[in-house]
């Protein structure tokens, strides 16, 4: 019994904090970048002095490059670091859009709902006796239910698309939902 409490008080936690503050693990993609960007400051710092710039575009791009080495203590050094040779390379500009393109994208909610419910399954069944086997089935059909109304709203969404015509007459069939509903819908969309 206390298994199972200390299970559900865990599945809260998680549950009450959201997905807000969670950040996955760089992709090699991004700590590539990371290190290119660390390179790239390094080199325009060294290109204001060679230049004899401004004592502006010489501080900023010094303190550029010094800030540059944060990130990249943070992201961490990739496995395969990418070519220097010539760093205006379109490869380089490449990498930049694609490790952008990671960096903007959150957490899928049906994803992290996916993967916490298959952790709450694998300890139920680890737990085993009567509850574990009724949390077994309770997480498998709120599994299965979280998937049926994530396709349910896609094809929904796929409708108003395609029949634009059609909108108004399907929010006015929808005009009924409870505020619950809509809230939840909507943050499905997001």
């Amino acid at each position: 019994m206390k298994k199972i409490l200390v299970m559900v008080v865990l599945l809260l936690v998680v549950f009450l904090a959201g997905c807000e503050s969670l950040r996955f693990a760089p992709s090699q993609e991004q700590k590539e970048n990371a290190w290119l960007h660390s390179r790239t400051t390094i080199a325009a710092a060294q290109e204001a002095k060679a230049e004899n710039t401004s004592e502006k575009l010489q501080g900023l791009t010094e303190l550029s490059e010094l800030q540059s080495r944060a990130f990249t203590s943070y992201y961490g050094l990739p496995k395969r670091f990418p070519a220097t040779e010539d760093l205006l390379a379109e490869s380089n500009f490449q990498l930049g859009r694609s490790a952008l393109q990671q960096s903007v994208e959150r957490p899928d909610a049906f994803a992290m709902a996916g993967s916490l419910l298959e952790v709450a399954i694998g300890v139920s069944a680890l737990i085993g006796g009567v509850y574990g086997t009724k949390a077994v089935g309770f997480f498998q059909q709120a599994k299965s239910k979280s998937q049926a109304l994530k396709e349910i709203i896609a094809g929904n969404e796929l409708f108003k698309t395609e029949h634009g015509d059609s909108v108004t007459s399907f929010k006015q069939a929808h005009r009924n939902q409870s505020p619950v509903t809509r809230q939840i819908v909507a943050g499905m969309k997001a």
